[in-house]
């Protein structure tokens, strides 16, 4: 067993390094340009929200008012009508990149922590770099990888941007086993 204070290194290092590998992804190489697409006449569509008042939060719609109401004529014409989706509505104002790109790094954070949790309590000091790869790369792509599944399962986004994800959750998972595997403790 590894005590987690031993691997403060690693937590961190690792955080680092994805945060880092996930700029270049991101903002770098033409990945994930094309994963949004513009709303076809998107102005109109920009005012009749504005007109509404839609808030800040996330929509589902046609958004039927209980279970029992789901299976109305009603509800069934407005889902054969469409459009059917599910759409966030963000804060007014640009993006807050500076915000988000700390929330993420505190997310690459707390992955790391876990991973090296479960690794300092699998795992003796001195272990191979292999054996600590494969339970650290393991329990971080759970986290980076896999978790990206609901997104196309439950909320309709395209399973092509979804399986960029994971990859990008796999490559983001292999830097923080190599660097657990780099520092672990003797």
């Amino acid at each position: 067993m590894v005590p987690l204070m031993s691997l403060v290194l690693p937590i961190v290092l690792s955080a680092v390094l994805v945060f880092i590998v996930s700029s270049i992804i991101h903002m770098v190489l033409p990945i994930h340009r094309n994963d949004y697409k513009k709303l076809p006449n998107e102005d109109a569509v920009l005012a009749a929200l504005h007109a509404a008042g839609v808030p800040k939060g996330d929509y589902m719609f046609p958004r039927p008012a209980s279970m029992k109401d789901s299976g109305s004529p009603e509800m069934k014409a407005k889902f054969e009508r469409g459009p059917v989706g599910v759409m966030s509505v963000f804060s007014l104002g640009p993006p807050q990149w500076g915000k988000g790109l700390v929330m993420w790094f505190l997310y690459s954070l707390l992955i790391s922590l876990f991973a090296g949790y479960l690794a300092g309590r699998t795992l003796a000091p001195g272990s191979a770099y292999l054996a600590v790869f494969r339970v650290v790369g393991a329990a971080s792509f759970l986290a980076y990888g896999i978790g990206q599944l609901p997104d196309s399962i439950w909320r309709g986004q395209s399973w092509c941007t979804t399986w960029k994800h994971v990859a990008d959750g796999l490559v983001y998972a292999l830097v923080t086993a190599g660097t657990f595997g780099w520092l672990w403790p003797n």
